[in-house]
């Protein structure tokens, strides 16, 4: 699976899961509305990691 990816999609892929694992963090720390902001980060990142790669295959 991760044989395929180039540096931009490792890098979106990383950024996603550290706002994950930050916010679950915030939540057990019991900071709830922080841990929701930052968790709403990740479908964020996700969706523009797809934009990226929708523009990248169109060229």
């Amino acid at each position: 699976m991760f044989k395929n990816f180039t540096a931009s999609d490792f890098l979106m892929f990383t950024a996603a899961f550290l706002s994950l694992i930050f916010s679950e963090l915030l939540w057990f720390k019991g900071e709830k509305e922080a841990a929701i902001f930052i968790g709403l980060w990740v479908p964020s990142i996700l969706g523009f990691a797809i934009l990226l790669k929708l523009i990248k295959n169109q060229k």
